[in-house]
């Protein structure tokens, strides 16, 4: 049994969440909120959000035991992309893209 969460068209570009993720991938829950906590990136308070959602549908949703429970999987998907535009000398522009991100953690409970 598995339980997820997502985070949909977050303002954050995914290269920079995915730095986050591969840091709780397959650790614990406890463990993955407390790597999470001392993480000093903007994306670490999204993620730690997303896995305490995750962990109360696990545990809501599906009865699993909070404290058999680690990230099995997560992974930050591109969501579309805002253009803007800077103006630039002799009457040029120059594109802005703003990222967006889609973020799905999904938890399992150990076996054993």
């Amino acid at each position: 049994m598995e339980a997820r969460a997502q985070a949909r068209y977050v303002r954050i570009a995914p290269r920079k969440v995915r730095i986050v993720l591969d840091l709780i991938r397959g650790k614990k829950l406890d463990e993955a909120l407390s790597i999470l906590q001392f993480t000093p990136k903007r994306a670490s308070k999204i993620v730690e959000k997303l896995i305490r959602s995750a962990a109360a549908n696990a545990e809501n949703n599906h009865n699993m035991n909070p404290d058999a429970l680690y990230v099995y999987k997560c992974y930050a998907d591109q969501g579309p992309t805002l253009k803007r535009f800077r103006a630039r000398a002799m009457g040029r522009a120059a594109m802005i893209r703003k990222r967006t991100s889609h973020i799905t953690v999904v938890l399992r409970e150990k076996e054993g």
